[in-house]
């Protein structure tokens, strides 16, 4: 038996809920031939009698009855399942996992996360504060807030800016004090220096000023 064609199974249960070819045809807007035809070609891959046929008469047959009850439930659970994304649309529900900076989320993210879910009860929030890189696609994230300068990496994932807030490069005074008032930027890269990086990784500095830009 060949691959069957869902198509023809949704419009076998038009044809028989119309008692007709031409009824069914003018209710979906399709010729009465191609109907007609389609079906024909479905009782051949299926090698019984659907519908029993002529001029004046349309009886569906035993099997065809048969079939039709579970062409109908199929139709059924197929619009339950669009019911329930277009529910899900409206209404969002299910689980989500998020994961952002610690220090994010005692900030700003905490309270925001206070709002969301007084406004979606039906969603059920997992969320992991860490510091750490976070493999978004093998740990099964869906949502992952970080703090980064751009341009991002290369990535398939979807990535929205929330915020774009600079930087700023202080010393204390003992410092200033100890390594002299630096007259350029090029004179910081002998000073020493606090970032937070992760891993192996260099954090490269690159200041901002009237004359441009001065790594």
């Amino acid at each position: 038996m060949t691959k069957p064609d869902l198509n023809d199974f949704a419009w076998f249960v038009h044809v028989v809920e119309e008692g007709g070819f031409a009824a069914a045809g003018r209710a979906l807007d399709e010729p009465k031939s191609k109907l007609s035809r389609r079906i024909a070609q479905l009782e051949e891959r299926l090698g019984v009698r659907l519908i029993q046929r002529t001029t004046r008469q349309f009886n569906v047959t035993e099997v065809g009855q048969t079939f039709y009850e579970h062409c109908k439930a199929m139709l059924v659970e197929a619009q339950a399942a669009q019911d329930a994304i277009a529910a899900l649309q409206v209404e969002p529900r299910g689980i989500v996992k998020l994961t952002c900076p610690v220090t994010l989320l005692h900030v700003h993210i905490g309270p925001m996360l206070a709002k969301f879910m007084a406004r979606y009860p039906d969603v059920s929030l997992q969320l992991e504060a860490t510091n750490r890189r976070v493999d978004v696609v093998g740990e099964g994230i869906d949502v992952a807030i970080r703090v980064r300068p751009r341009p991002f990496e290369d990535s398939d994932l979807v990535m929205r800016v929330l915020a774009d807030r600079g930087h700023r490069l202080f010393a204390s005074p003992a410092l200033v004090q100890r390594m002299g008032n630096p007259s350029s930027p090029a004179e910081l890269h002998h000073w020493p220096g606090l970032s937070l990086a992760s891993g192996k990784h260099i954090h490269r500095w690159e200041l901002f000023g009237p004359q441009g830009r001065a790594r």
